[in-house]
Protein backbone atom coordinates (compact mmCIF):
# COMPACT_ATOMS: atom_id res chain seq x y z
CA UNK A 1 0.00 0.00 0.00
CA UNK A 2 2.94 2.64 0.83
CA UNK A 3 4.57 1.90 -2.36
CA UNK A 4 1.59 2.55 -4.65
CA UNK A 5 1.17 6.28 -3.34
CA UNK A 6 4.56 7.14 -4.34
CA UNK A 7 4.29 5.92 -7.96
CA UNK A 8 0.71 7.31 -8.41
CA UNK A 9 2.01 10.85 -7.65
CA UNK A 10 4.93 10.53 -9.61
CA UNK A 11 2.40 9.87 -12.62
CA UNK A 12 0.97 13.03 -12.03
CA UNK A 13 4.29 14.92 -11.60
CA UNK A 14 4.99 13.55 -15.03
CA UNK A 15 1.70 14.79 -16.76
CA UNK A 16 2.00 18.15 -15.17
CA UNK A 17 5.82 18.51 -16.33
CA UNK A 18 4.65 18.06 -20.31
CA UNK A 19 1.83 20.07 -20.21
CA UNK A 20 4.04 22.76 -19.18
CA UNK A 21 6.55 21.72 -21.85
CA UNK A 22 4.28 21.80 -24.59
CA UNK A 23 3.09 25.29 -23.39
CA UNK A 24 6.02 26.30 -23.35
CA UNK A 25 6.68 25.28 -27.13
CA UNK A 26 3.76 27.52 -27.81
CA UNK A 27 4.83 30.42 -26.06
CA UNK A 28 4.53 33.87 -28.32
CA UNK A 29 7.67 35.17 -26.51
CA UNK A 30 9.71 32.40 -28.37
CA UNK A 31 8.55 34.26 -31.86
CA UNK A 32 11.40 35.38 -34.16
CA UNK A 33 12.29 38.74 -34.36
CA UNK A 34 10.85 40.40 -38.03
CA UNK A 35 13.07 40.64 -40.87
CA UNK A 36 14.65 43.33 -42.28
CA UNK A 37 14.92 44.04 -46.05
CA UNK A 38 16.92 46.45 -48.13
CA UNK A 39 15.91 48.93 -50.35
CA UNK A 40 18.34 48.60 -52.51
CA UNK A 41 21.57 46.06 -53.57
CA UNK A 42 24.35 47.30 -55.72
CA UNK A 43 27.37 45.07 -56.72
CA UNK A 44 30.98 46.64 -58.04
CA UNK A 45 33.24 44.11 -59.94
CA UNK A 46 37.11 44.74 -61.02
CA UNK A 47 38.78 41.50 -60.83
CA UNK A 48 39.18 40.25 -57.83
CA UNK A 49 37.72 42.78 -55.91
CA UNK A 50 34.00 42.86 -55.13
CA UNK A 51 31.67 44.61 -53.18
CA UNK A 52 28.50 43.84 -52.46
CA UNK A 53 26.11 47.13 -50.67
CA UNK A 54 22.27 46.19 -49.50
CA UNK A 55 21.23 49.40 -48.01
CA UNK A 56 18.25 49.65 -45.18
CA UNK A 57 15.94 51.97 -44.44
CA UNK A 58 14.82 52.39 -40.58
CA UNK A 59 11.82 53.37 -39.26
CA UNK A 60 12.00 54.21 -35.58
CA UNK A 61 10.22 51.42 -34.28
CA UNK A 62 13.30 49.05 -36.29
CA UNK A 63 16.20 47.65 -34.24
CA UNK A 64 19.46 48.10 -36.92
CA UNK A 65 20.43 45.10 -34.55
CA UNK A 66 18.45 42.96 -36.87
CA UNK A 67 20.22 44.03 -40.02
CA UNK A 68 21.24 40.69 -41.50
CA UNK A 69 25.44 40.79 -41.37
CA UNK A 70 26.05 37.35 -41.08
CA UNK A 71 28.18 35.80 -44.30
CA UNK A 72 26.37 34.40 -47.08
CA UNK A 73 26.90 32.89 -50.55
CA UNK A 74 25.30 34.47 -53.66
CA UNK A 75 25.70 33.85 -57.64
CA UNK A 76 29.31 31.91 -57.57
CA UNK A 77 30.65 34.75 -54.33
CA UNK A 78 31.24 34.02 -50.60
CA UNK A 79 30.40 37.47 -48.82
CA UNK A 80 31.89 38.70 -45.63
CA UNK A 81 30.77 41.92 -43.91
CA UNK A 82 33.24 44.28 -44.02
CA UNK A 83 31.56 47.64 -42.57
CA UNK A 84 27.77 48.85 -41.82
CA UNK A 85 27.08 52.64 -41.59
CA UNK A 86 24.56 54.79 -40.58
CA UNK A 87 23.31 58.41 -42.22
CA UNK A 88 20.41 60.61 -41.16
CA UNK A 89 18.59 61.99 -44.64
CA UNK A 90 15.46 64.31 -43.57
CA UNK A 91 12.95 65.24 -46.23
CA UNK A 92 12.59 69.01 -47.04
CA UNK A 93 9.64 70.55 -48.88
CA UNK A 94 10.04 74.44 -49.93
CA UNK A 95 7.17 76.64 -51.90
CA UNK A 96 7.18 80.69 -52.60
CA UNK A 97 5.06 82.27 -49.78
CA UNK A 98 3.24 85.99 -49.65
CA UNK A 99 2.38 87.43 -46.22
CA UNK A 100 0.35 90.87 -46.13
CA UNK A 101 0.89 92.69 -42.78
CA UNK A 102 -1.09 95.66 -41.44
CA UNK A 103 -1.03 98.26 -38.88
CA UNK A 104 -2.43 101.45 -38.49
CA UNK A 105 -0.68 105.04 -39.03
CA UNK A 106 -1.41 108.52 -38.06
CA UNK A 107 0.22 109.96 -41.14
CA UNK A 108 0.48 108.65 -44.89
CA UNK A 109 3.54 110.25 -45.24
CA UNK A 110 6.12 107.64 -46.78
CA UNK A 111 8.59 108.93 -44.89
CA UNK A 112 7.51 108.25 -41.23
CA UNK A 113 5.69 104.66 -41.97
CA UNK A 114 8.96 103.05 -43.59
CA UNK A 115 10.54 103.11 -40.53
CA UNK A 116 7.81 101.17 -38.75
CA UNK A 117 8.86 98.51 -41.51
CA UNK A 118 11.47 95.86 -40.83
CA UNK A 119 13.49 94.74 -43.80
CA UNK A 120 13.01 91.28 -43.09
CA UNK A 121 10.82 88.68 -41.27
CA UNK A 122 10.70 85.32 -39.82
CA UNK A 123 7.63 83.84 -40.16
CA UNK A 124 6.37 80.25 -39.49
CA UNK A 125 2.97 79.35 -41.43
CA UNK A 126 -0.51 77.11 -40.06
CA UNK A 127 0.90 74.04 -42.08
CA UNK A 128 4.04 74.00 -40.54
CA UNK A 129 6.85 76.03 -42.97
CA UNK A 130 9.44 78.40 -41.77
CA UNK A 131 11.69 81.07 -43.89
CA UNK A 132 12.62 84.45 -43.73
CA UNK A 133 10.52 87.20 -45.93
CA UNK A 134 12.03 90.11 -47.21
CA UNK A 135 9.58 93.39 -47.90
CA UNK A 136 8.47 94.02 -51.13
CA UNK A 137 8.16 98.35 -50.91
CA UNK A 138 6.38 98.21 -53.88
CA UNK A 139 3.29 96.61 -52.61
CA UNK A 140 2.79 99.41 -49.69
CA UNK A 141 -0.26 100.95 -49.59
CA UNK A 142 -1.58 103.94 -47.31
CA UNK A 143 -5.39 103.94 -47.07
CA UNK A 144 -7.56 106.14 -44.85
CA UNK A 145 -9.16 104.23 -41.88
CA UNK A 146 -12.18 106.64 -42.01
CA UNK A 147 -13.23 109.80 -41.98
CA UNK A 148 -14.94 112.98 -40.38
CA UNK A 149 -16.33 116.05 -41.15
CA UNK A 150 -15.68 119.67 -40.14
CA UNK A 151 -17.46 123.25 -40.77
CA UNK A 152 -16.68 126.71 -40.51
CA UNK A 153 -18.31 129.98 -41.41
CA UNK A 154 -17.34 131.71 -44.81
CA UNK A 155 -18.12 135.84 -45.37
CA UNK A 156 -18.33 138.14 -48.10
CA UNK A 157 -18.68 141.42 -48.69
CA UNK A 158 -19.85 143.54 -51.36
CA UNK A 159 -20.70 147.42 -52.77
CA UNK A 160 -23.89 148.23 -54.34
CA UNK A 161 -23.08 152.04 -55.49
CA UNK A 162 -25.75 154.55 -56.52
CA UNK A 163 -29.17 153.09 -55.57
CA UNK A 164 -31.68 155.71 -55.86
CA UNK A 165 -33.15 154.85 -52.56
CA UNK A 166 -31.59 153.09 -49.33
CA UNK A 167 -34.04 150.30 -49.70
CA UNK A 168 -32.70 146.78 -48.87
CA UNK A 169 -35.02 145.04 -51.48
CA UNK A 170 -32.43 146.56 -53.92
CA UNK A 171 -29.52 144.29 -52.45
CA UNK A 172 -29.23 140.37 -53.66
CA UNK A 173 -30.19 138.17 -50.97
CA UNK A 174 -27.64 135.67 -51.75
CA UNK A 175 -23.88 135.58 -53.26
CA UNK A 176 -21.55 133.40 -54.58
CA UNK A 177 -18.09 133.03 -52.90
CA UNK A 178 -15.64 130.14 -53.81
CA UNK A 179 -18.25 127.81 -54.92
CA UNK A 180 -20.59 128.72 -52.18
CA UNK A 181 -23.62 130.12 -52.09
CA UNK A 182 -23.91 133.16 -49.09
CA UNK A 183 -26.91 134.53 -47.52
CA UNK A 184 -27.27 138.60 -47.24
CA UNK A 185 -26.32 139.30 -43.52
CA UNK A 186 -26.23 142.93 -42.92
CA UNK A 187 -26.24 146.15 -44.85
CA UNK A 188 -24.37 149.31 -44.60
CA UNK A 189 -26.10 152.90 -46.31
CA UNK A 190 -23.83 155.82 -47.32
CA UNK A 191 -25.84 158.24 -48.67
CA UNK A 192 -23.65 160.64 -51.52
CA UNK A 193 -26.08 163.68 -52.73
CA UNK A 194 -29.03 161.85 -54.63
CA UNK A 195 -27.93 158.45 -54.58
CA UNK A 196 -26.71 156.12 -51.79
CA UNK A 197 -24.00 153.65 -51.48
CA UNK A 198 -24.91 150.18 -49.95
CA UNK A 199 -21.94 148.06 -48.28
CA UNK A 200 -23.64 144.20 -48.00
CA UNK A 201 -22.11 141.76 -46.02
CA UNK A 202 -22.47 137.39 -46.59
CA UNK A 203 -22.06 134.85 -44.81
CA UNK A 204 -22.29 130.98 -44.72
CA UNK A 205 -21.16 128.00 -43.92
CA UNK A 206 -18.38 125.71 -45.51
CA UNK A 207 -18.02 121.51 -44.39
CA UNK A 208 -14.74 119.87 -45.31
CA UNK A 209 -14.34 115.95 -44.67
CA UNK A 210 -10.95 114.61 -43.44
CA UNK A 211 -9.22 111.32 -42.63
CA UNK A 212 -9.26 110.00 -38.73
CA UNK A 213 -6.43 107.57 -39.35
CA UNK A 214 -4.49 105.39 -42.59
CA UNK A 215 -3.99 101.93 -42.32
CA UNK A 216 -0.77 100.55 -43.96
CA UNK A 217 -0.24 97.51 -46.17
CA UNK A 218 2.39 95.69 -47.08
CA UNK A 219 3.76 92.60 -48.35
CA UNK A 220 6.49 89.99 -47.37
CA UNK A 221 7.74 87.45 -50.06
CA UNK A 222 10.08 84.54 -50.11
CA UNK A 223 10.78 80.82 -49.97
CA UNK A 224 9.57 78.90 -47.06
CA UNK A 225 10.75 75.15 -46.34
CA UNK A 226 9.02 72.24 -43.85
CA UNK A 227 10.89 69.35 -42.69
CA UNK A 228 8.75 66.38 -42.94
CA UNK A 229 10.76 64.29 -41.35
CA UNK A 230 14.20 61.91 -40.59
CA UNK A 231 15.00 58.85 -41.82
CA UNK A 232 18.23 56.78 -40.94
CA UNK A 233 19.93 54.71 -43.78
CA UNK A 234 21.90 51.93 -42.82
CA UNK A 235 24.74 50.09 -45.62
CA UNK A 236 25.67 46.97 -45.12
CA UNK A 237 29.04 46.59 -47.33
CA UNK A 238 30.12 43.42 -47.86
CA UNK A 239 33.16 42.21 -49.90
CA UNK A 240 32.87 38.83 -51.81
CA UNK A 241 35.05 36.20 -52.64
CA UNK A 242 34.74 33.29 -55.46
CA UNK A 243 33.09 30.28 -53.87
CA UNK A 244 36.31 28.25 -55.43
CA UNK A 245 38.52 29.98 -54.14
CA UNK A 246 37.74 28.61 -50.68
CA UNK A 247 39.39 25.79 -49.54
CA UNK A 248 37.85 23.27 -47.27
CA UNK A 249 39.32 22.32 -44.05
CA UNK A 250 40.12 18.08 -44.89
CA UNK A 251 38.19 16.11 -42.15
CA UNK A 252 39.76 14.29 -39.32
CA UNK A 253 40.67 10.15 -39.45
CA UNK A 254 37.43 8.45 -38.08
CA UNK A 255 35.86 11.81 -37.86
CA UNK A 256 32.19 11.12 -38.56
CA UNK A 257 29.65 13.62 -39.40
CA UNK A 258 26.42 13.01 -37.48
CA UNK A 259 23.06 13.48 -38.99
CA UNK A 260 21.25 17.20 -38.68
CA UNK A 261 18.40 16.30 -36.20
CA UNK A 262 14.68 16.80 -38.27
CA UNK A 263 12.97 19.86 -36.80
CA UNK A 264 9.81 19.23 -35.61
CA UNK A 265 6.53 19.83 -37.28
CA UNK A 266 8.90 20.14 -40.52
CA UNK A 267 7.73 18.92 -44.03
CA UNK A 268 8.87 16.01 -45.20
CA UNK A 269 10.30 15.38 -41.90
CA UNK A 270 9.64 11.88 -39.61
CA UNK A 271 10.95 13.56 -36.12
CA UNK A 272 8.71 13.62 -33.16
CA UNK A 273 5.91 15.98 -32.95
CA UNK A 274 4.97 18.64 -30.47
CA UNK A 275 1.61 18.47 -30.70
CA UNK A 276 1.92 15.06 -28.76
CA UNK A 277 2.77 16.87 -25.88
CA UNK A 278 -0.34 18.32 -25.48
CA UNK A 279 -1.65 14.63 -26.01
CA UNK A 280 0.69 12.49 -23.96
CA UNK A 281 -0.23 14.37 -20.00
CA UNK A 282 -3.74 13.25 -20.79
CA UNK A 283 -3.29 9.74 -21.50
CA UNK A 284 -0.44 9.38 -18.81
CA UNK A 285 -3.12 10.45 -16.29
CA UNK A 286 -5.80 8.14 -17.55
CA UNK A 287 -3.04 5.51 -16.78
CA UNK A 288 -2.28 7.24 -13.63
CA UNK A 289 -6.32 6.86 -12.35
CA UNK A 290 -6.68 3.75 -13.35
CA UNK A 291 -3.32 2.35 -11.97
CA UNK A 292 -4.62 4.56 -8.35
CA UNK A 293 -8.03 3.28 -8.25
CA UNK A 294 -7.42 -0.43 -9.03
CA UNK A 295 -4.88 -0.90 -6.21
CA UNK A 296 -7.52 1.59 -3.83
CA UNK A 297 -10.04 -0.91 -4.75
CA UNK A 298 -8.02 -3.79 -3.84
CA UNK A 299 -7.15 -2.25 -0.68
CA UNK A 300 -10.77 -1.87 0.47
CA UNK A 301 -11.72 -5.06 -0.52
CA UNK A 302 -8.68 -6.57 2.00
CA UNK A 303 -10.09 -4.47 4.51
CA UNK A 304 -13.57 -5.90 4.27
CA UNK A 305 -12.54 -9.42 4.32
CA UNK A 306 -10.39 -8.83 7.27
CA UNK A 307 -13.35 -7.11 9.53
CA UNK A 308 -15.13 -10.77 8.59
CA UNK A 309 -12.63 -12.48 9.63
CA UNK A 310 -12.62 -11.13 12.76
CA UNK A 311 -16.40 -11.17 13.72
Amino acid sequence: MKRAAPMFLAAMLACAILTGTALAAETPGNARPTALYPVEVTEQTDGDYHRLEKVYILSGADDPAHIPTADFEREGWHYTLLDLTRQEQTDTETKYHTEIVTFDSASKDMDKILPQLAATTEITTEDGYTGVLTLDTTSIKVEAAGYGTSSRTVTATRSYPNLSDADASLIPKTTQEGGRTLTLADVQWQETGEFYNAVASYTGTATSKYATGYVVTASYTGEVALMEHTIVAYTAIFSGTPIGGITQAPEEPGQTELPQPVQPGADGGSGFDLKWLLVLPAAAGAVGLAFGGKHLYKMLKSKKEWREYTK
